[in-house]
């Protein structure tokens, strides 16, 4: 028997702090396990990753798991944890009930990231509606099957843990989840002193962040070089906006336009210096959901946002 109590975390990807703000909340989770005496499993189906974190560093214990598997059933009855957290509600779906066969006992949580459904609500809307950013979506769009998969994942956990109160507010609304099984957890940052921060006459064009991967990041690129930019040029001829994201495909870099000042810089190593060294950040998110790290990265380094009413919602 061990002698702390032990937390398997089943990811969807290996931790990516520094491409995504998942990446960094799902490690924040982990620390705050750490905080309180637990041994820390992370094992994932998913292949390695070069910008992955190092986790034997952070005293994280790493396994490969396998999809469809009955290896995971040894695996996880020899481990016997205490608490399993689930990565987002696909994470649940695969493995969840191989968890409750072999260990009924332990604790199951499930750690949405965002609502996976408003968020593809919201983007279904928009398609059909171009000029609106819809904050409730129609019941045409709420009512999908991919709601119901995760809306089920959520009633098949003991927890789930939200992100936004935006979120739990929809989901008690729209769906009858009991509230008491919905918990708030935002980002757990440590805010950077105001003083230390690059003072506004040391900096110097725009920026836009986030990984690429990411629907609602690729759609807000896309609609800053095509509508908001170049009214903004206009204005300002002689600035330039920097877009940084992890994983920029083609279609992405060939929107780099020196002429134009469209700078598609691709992933940025240090995301903080980037964004702390900007004027102004351009979050111009049409659809989307849960809380946004971009933003969180602005207010830590001083750096006026401009965003949607998507992307404060859970500020």
């Amino acid at each position: 028997m061990s002698a702390h109590p032990v937390l398997l975390v089943i990811g969807y990807v290996w931790p990516e702090p520094a491409s995504s703000a998942a990446g960094s909340r799902l490690l924040q989770l982990i620390r705050a396990f750490q905080h309180d005496g637990y041994r820390v499993v992370y094992g994932t189906p998913a292949e390695a990753s070069p910008h992955a974190s190092d986790l034997a560093s952070l005293d994280i214990e790493a396994v490969t798991l396998a999809l469809n598997c009955a290896s995971f059933d040894g695996f996880i009855r020899d481990l016997n944890p205490d608490v399993v957290m689930f990565d987002r509600f696909m994470m649940e779906e695969q493995f969840g009930w191989r968890v409750e066969e072999q260990c009924p006992r332990a604790l199951r949580v499930l750690d949405t990231e965002d609502l996976h459904s408003l968020r593809h609500a919201r983007a279904a809307q928009l398609k059909r509606q171009p000029f609106s950013i819809p904050l409730i979506p129609d019941i045409e769009f709420r009512h999908s099957e991919l709601a119901i998969r995760e809306v089920a994942a959520i009633l098949r956990c003991d927890l789930s843990l939200m992100i936004s109160t935006v979120e739990i507010d929809y989901l008690t609304r729209f769906f009858q989840v009991p509230p008491t099984q919905l918990q708030y957890v935002p980002f757990m940052e440590e805010m950077t002193d105001a003083h230390s921060t690059v003072p506004f006459a040391q900096r110097a064009h725009f920026i836009s962040i986030g990984n690429f991967r990411h629907d609602p990041n690729w759609d807000a690129v896309r609609y800053l070089k095509e509508t908001l930019w170049p009214l903004i040029r206009q204005q300002l001829p002689q600035t330039e906006l920097h877009v940084y994201g992890a994983y920029p495909p083609k279609k992405a870099t060939q929107l780099h336009n020196e002429r134009s000042g469209f700078l598609v810089k691709g992933w940025a190593p240090d995301a903080q210096q980037v964004v702390s060294q900007a004027r102004v950040m351009l979050a111009p998110l049409r659809f989307g959901a849960g809380l946004k790290g971009k933003l969180i990265d602005a207010a830590r380094n001083g750096t006026p946002a401009v965003t949607t009413s998507i992307g404060a919602e859970a500020m």
